[in-house]
C-alpha cells in the first residue's frame, strides 16, 4: 500500500470512529478519559525511555534549547498530562448543551444545540503533550483526532499512542478514534490537507513556517495561531515589586512557551526607577535585553533594539523593551506590533485598566496577572487544544466548546410557511 493510500485510508477509518464517538454518553467518555489518565501514569517509564531517545535526536540534530524544552517528558509532565484528561472528564460535557431557546411570533420554539464537528486534524511540532491533551479534548467534545505530529517527537508521539489505544481497545471503541499518522515525511502533510471529505478542520500548532504552510495548501478550514508576540505594559502608577514579578514570571519561567512574554513596555514617568529593577532581575537570569533609545538611557547593558524585534517572537533568553510616553502609546504600540495572542498591564489605576481591556482586543487580555496564564487549563478549560489567534471560529485558548458547532432544533405545532391551498 502507498503511503497516499494509507493515509487516505486512515482517514476514512477516523471519519467512520467518529460516529462512533458522537454517540457516548458523558459518563463513558468521563470513564475512558479517567482510565486514560491513570495508564498513562502506570506506563510512565516506558513513555519517559521513548523520550529519551527523541531528546538525544534532538540535541545529535542541533534543535534549539526551546525546542528541546517543549519535547522533554519526566514524571511531573507526565503526571500534568494525566491531570489535565482527569480535568476534561471533569468538566460538564458541551455535546447536546441548549446554550440559546427563543420562541418566534408564529409559536415556533427555536433552540442552538452544541454537536461535535467530526475529525479534528492536528499537524503539531515537538510537544508530545499535545498527544494526549488533543485526544482528551476531541474525544470528551465527541470528536475523533487525526494526528500528525513532528519527527523531533516520533517514538514519545507513538509511545503515548499505544496507550491510549489500548484504553481505547477496552472500551470497545475504535483505535482510529485516535489516529497518528504513522510517517514524518512532510509530503504527509499535504496529503492530509486534502483530505476535505474525512477532516472537517485542521489545528496547526508549531513555528510559523508551518502555520504558514498549512493555511495556504489546506483545503479544511484552518484555525491559526502564527505566534505570540506577547507584551507586559507597565502603567506610570504601577505596583513596582508586582511588575517586577510579573515579568520574571512572563519571561523567564519557560521563555520557549507561545505564552511567554517578548516586549516589555514602560511608561516614561515610571521608567527611570522601574528599568534598573527590571535589568537588575532579567540579567541575573540570563536575558538579553533589546531595547529602544530611551530603554538605554536607564538599562546599560541592553542592546540597540531594531525595529524587527518588535515584531519577533523570540522563544529564547530575549526581551525587546521600549518606553511609551502613555497608555495611548502602549496600545498603539500593541495595535502595530502585537499577533493578538496576550497583553498584560500592571497598574493601580482603574481607569486605565478598562481602557487597556476595552481597546486592546488581544485573544488573551490580563490586568496585574502573568501572561502565563494565558493556557486553556489556567483560565478553567481542563486542557486546550491550541490558541487560536483568528476570531474564525474560535478565539483564544481552545477548549472543549471550541471543538463543537451548533445546530438549530425547532418544535413546532403544525406550522407551515404558506397558507394552504385546500
Amino acid at each position: 500500500m502507498s503511503e497516499s493510500t494509507l493515509l487516505k485510508d486512515l482517514a476514512r477509518r477516523c471519519k467512520a470512529a467518529s460516529k462512533v464517538v458522537a454517540q457516548l454518553s458523558s459518563n463513558d467518555k468521563n470513564a475512558l478519559l479517567l482510565a486514560m489518565a491513570d495508564h498513562l501514569v502506570v506506563a510512565e517509564q516506558s513513555i519517559i525511555e521513548e523520550n529519551i531517545k527523541d531528546v538525544q535526536n534532538a540535541q545529535k540534530n542541533g534543535l534549539s534549547d526551546a525546542m528541546i524544552d517543549r519535547l522533554v517528558l519526566d514524571s511531573p509532565r507526565i503526571a500534568k498530562m494525566a491531570n489535565a484528561l482527569r480535568d476534561i472528564a471533569a468538566l460538564a460535557d458541551p455535546v447536546g448543551a441548549i446554550t440559546e431557546t427563543w420562541r418566534r411570533p408564529n409559536g415556533l420554539e427555536v433552540s442552538y444545540r452544541r454537536i461535535p464537528l467530526g475529525v479534528i486534524g492536528m499537524i503539531y511540532e515537538s510537544r508530545p503533550n499535545v498527544t494526549s491533551d488533543a485526544a482528551g479534548l476531541c474525544l470528551k467534545a465527541g470528536n475523533a483526532v487525526y494526528l500528525r505530529g513532528g519527527s523531533e517527537a516520533f517514538f514519545s508521539n507513538h509511545a503515548i499512542a499505544r496507550i491510549l489505544h489500548k484504553v481505547l481497545e477496552s472500551f470497545k471503541i475504535p483505535i482510529a478514534a485516535i489516529t497518528l499518522v504513522p510517517t514524518t515525511e512532510r509530503s504527509a502533510i499535504a496529503e492530509m490537507l486534502a483530505f476535505s471529505d474525512e477532516i472537517d478542520v485542521v489545528i496547526p500548532r508549531g513555528g510559523e513556517g508551518l502555520i504558514r504552510f498549512v493555511t495556504e495548501n489546506s483545503h479544511i478550514p484552518v484555525i491559526k495561531h502564527y505566534k505570540g508576540v506577547c507584551h507586559q505594559y507597565v502603567d506610570d502608577n504601577a505596583d513596582i515589586d508586582m511588575a517586577i514579578n510579573l515579568l520574571i514570571d512572563g519571561k523567564c519561567s519557560r521563555p520557549g512557551v507561545c505564552n511567554a512574554l517578548e516586549t516589555l513596555l514602560v511608561h516614561n514617568d515610571i521608567a527611570s526607577v522601574f528599568l534598573p529593577r527590571a535589568e537588575s532581575a532579567l540579567t541575573d537570569r540570563g536575558v538579553e535585553i533589546r531595547g529602544c533609545p530611551g530603554t538605554l538611557q536607564y538599562v546599560s547593558h541592553a542592546k540597540a533594539a531594531t525595529e524587527e524585534d518588535f515584531y519577533e517572537e523570540f522563544l529564547a533568553p530575549i526581551l525587546a523593551v521600549r518606553v511609551v510616553n502613555d497608555l495611548d502609546g502602549a496600545i498603539q504600540h500593541i495595535a502595530t506590533y502585537g499577533s493578538d495572542h496576550t497583553e498584560v498591564i500592571v497598574t493601580k489605576d482603574y481607569a486605565h485598566a478598562r481602557e487597556f481591556t476595552r481597546r486592546v482586543n488581544s485573544s488573551v487580555v490580563l490586568v496585574n496577572a502573568s501572561s502565563r496564564f494565558s493556557d486553556g487549563g489556567e483560565l478553567g478549560l481542563g486542557a486546550e487544544i491550541g490558541i487560536s489567534t483568528t476570531k474564525l471560529h474560535a478565539y483564544g485558548p481552545m477548549g472543549l466548546e471550541s471543538l463543537t458547532t451548533k445546530k438549530f432544533v425547532v418544535q413546532g405545532s403544525g406550522q407551515t410557511r404558506h397558507a394552504s391551498n385546500s
